[in-house]
């Protein structure tokens, strides 16, 4: 019995000893154990923090998106019952609602600037992608525009003060201290990602986009009913001239002469002020409470240059001629009593030689796009998104506008030159605006090339650095083994140095003598972007400035309707312009990109 409890406890002490000494040689294996548990603690508690930080974000921007959908449907109720009953609500009431939307956006923009953005916190990063040059450039030039065209208005009136109400004075003159401020803080502030007041931040960019789409709403009415006064007056001229009685003459016909053209002149650039304003703050809205990650601002902009490229700015250079000479002809023609036949078909003519050389352009370009191994950029980006939505969405005025014609030409007389010209011309429309989409959304999604050993070629990142190529050191070495660790790990870091010099070199050589055949590509996609940019620009300018050869030759508003071909016209023609303007600034960025 004691011999076998002595053995009994032999044994027992033989394990005590065992799991001594395996606890004492592997104290790392409980220290990693513990940090194991620590990380996935900390992970586990970071994850439920920025999913936290996600359902907010959510749902500030649906309350905020709640907010201003209300507040557009209100003021298209005002806007509506202003154009379908003028006796209930009149077109100062819709005035002094817009009023009240400007102060309380002015209010907020003051709060903004004054408290928000001095926090210490308030804007740790900003959005690279945000508030492009070109588009702070158009912002500035059409709010300046829009300045200018409200005092043209307010001279209009007060010449006219007899006859004009008080608010017809007032809500001008808000416009225009809402127009320099909004344009001051949309240019300063377009890149920032607000980290503090997130809700109000949020509401108050939605009530400013609200503000702007309910001016722009306006805007396309109140251009709908100038232009029914006005061919109503063209279609009577004759029979009311001396006949009618005027009940608020103008004492200054020289000064109410200039203040009518100025306001004709400048009132389109009203509407695409508006819309810039909007696609801008949606921009601003979005990055609300935005993180950025490190690879947005390793990212380099790649800058723009005119090196080499000379065909597609000369060829752009002579449409822009021949179209402003078109325009002028055109304007003269089609200003008079009865415009004449000839005035459209010259107008139609030139589009009908320039849109099927922009499809050639836009689809040559889309193939070199496919030919180019190039790596799509796929990070996250609100203003790319945004670009191609309101790319998507614009060109929905031009397509609309021409299907409606050709469904009202060949339901007519589709064999006369002009109907066939005029269905040529829409058919002509639809296939540029397709294929150009699809050129510059190709090219928005295109990796940027950079610049290596004076050739241009995509970046890409090379694998297995030294920090990762480097064995991990045993902690279960004797210690007397560490200097000749040391060395070795000194000679195997010169080596993979090594080694990772001559794969740099090796990788730097073979995009050399690749992307050297792809210059003519590069070049090709410049020239193409240069033409198109040149050729939206004039078919900008044109529709702008008053040529509406869709209303004025009169075949779709007697098949639909003065009334249906008025709504579609003043509905799809704002957009066409628009469509046009953020064309360039898009194939600006395919330009600058190739």
């Amino acid at each position: 019995m004691e011999s076998k409890g002595g053995t009994g406890q032999r044994h027992w002490a033989q394990e005590e000893v065992e799991m001594g000494r395996r606890d004492e040689s592997n104290p790392r294996q409980l220290q990693n154990q513990k940090s194991r548990q620590d990380k996935s603690w900390l992970q586990r508690h970071c994850s439920s923090l920025l999913r936290r930080d996600k359902q907010a974000q959510k749902a500030g921007q649906l309350f905020s998106g709640l907010m201003a959908m209300n507040v557009v449907f209100l003021g298209s109720a005002f806007i509506c019952s202003m154009i379908f009953n003028h006796v209930a609500i009149t077109v100062d009431d819709v005035w002094i609602f817009l009023s009240i939307l400007k102060i309380l956006t002015l209010i907020w923009i003051a709060y903004y600037l004054l408290f928000t953005r001095q926090k210490a916190y308030a804007v740790l990063h900003q959005d690279p992608h945000a508030g492009p040059i070109w588009v702070k450039g158009s912002l500035v030039l059409f709010g300046a525009c829009s300045v200018l065209l409200n005092m043209f208005r307010i001279g209009y009136d007060i010449i006219h003060i007899r006859c004009k109400s008080q608010v017809s004075l007032v809500f001008p003159s808000i416009e225009i201290l809402f127009i320099c401020i909004q344009t001051y803080f949309i240019w300063c502030h377009a890149k920032d990602c607000t980290q503090v007041h997130h809700n109000l931040t949020r509401c108050g960019l939605m009530l400013t986009l609200a503000t702007n789409l309910l001016l722009w709403l306006l805007a396309v009415t109140n251009d709908s009913v100038h232009r029914e006064i006005e061919s109503e007056l063209s279609q009577t001229a004759q029979e009311s001239e001396g006949n009618g009685t005027i009940s608020c003459k103008c004492s200054n016909s020289t000064a109410c002469t200039v203040f009518q053209k100025g306001y004709i002149l400048l009132y389109p650039f009203n509407t695409e002020y508006c819309l810039i304003c909007c696609s801008m703050l949606y921009v601003m809205w979005k990055n609300v409470g935005r993180h950025m990650a490190q690879h947005h601002f390793a990212h380099v902009k790649p800058r723009f240059k005119v090196n080499g490229v000379i065909f597609g700015p000369l060829l752009g250079i002579s449409a822009i001629i021949i179209g402003s000479c078109t325009f002028m002809v055109y304007q003269i023609e089609a200003t008079g009593s009865s415009p004449s036949q000839q005035a459209f078909i010259l107008y139609y003519s030139y589009y009908i030689c320039l849109l099927p050389v922009m499809t050639v352009g836009a689809l040559v370009g889309t193939t070199i796009h496919g030919l180019e191994e190039r790596e799509l950029d796929t990070l996250k980006n609100p203003t790319r998104n945004l670009d191609v939505i309101l790319l998507m969405g614009t060109v929905l005025g031009h397509i609309g506008i021409s299907y409606f014609s050709i469904v009202a030409i060949v339901a007519t007389n589709p064999r006369g030159l002009l109907n066939s010209i005029m269905v040529t011309y829409s058919v002509s429309i639809i296939i540029q605006c397709i294929t150009q989409n699809i050129f510059i959304i190709e090219g928005l999604h295109r990796q940027p090339l950079q610049v290596i050993g004076g050739q241009s070629c995509p970046a890409h990142p090379i694998q297995g650095s030294a920090s990762t190529l480097s064995p991990p050191k045993d902690p279960q070495e004797p210690a007397s083994s560490t200097a000749n660790e040391e060395k070795e790990k000194d000679e195997k870091e010169n080596h993979e140095d090594l080694e990772i010099r001559h794969g740099i070199r090796r990788v730097s050589q073979t995009y050399i003598q690749t992307y050297s055949h792809l210059n003519w590509k590069r070049k090709a996609l410049k020239e193409i972007s240069s033409f198109l940019i040149m050729c939206n620009i004039i078919l900008w300018i044109m529709p702008s400035f008053g040529a509406h050869p869709e209303f004025e030759n009169g075949l779709e508003q007697s098949f639909y309707g003065y009334s249906t071909w008025f709504a579609i016209i003043n509905f799809g023609l704002p957009l066409g312009v628009f469509y046009r303007m953020h064309s360039v600034g898009g194939l600006l960025e395919v330009y600058r990109s190739a």
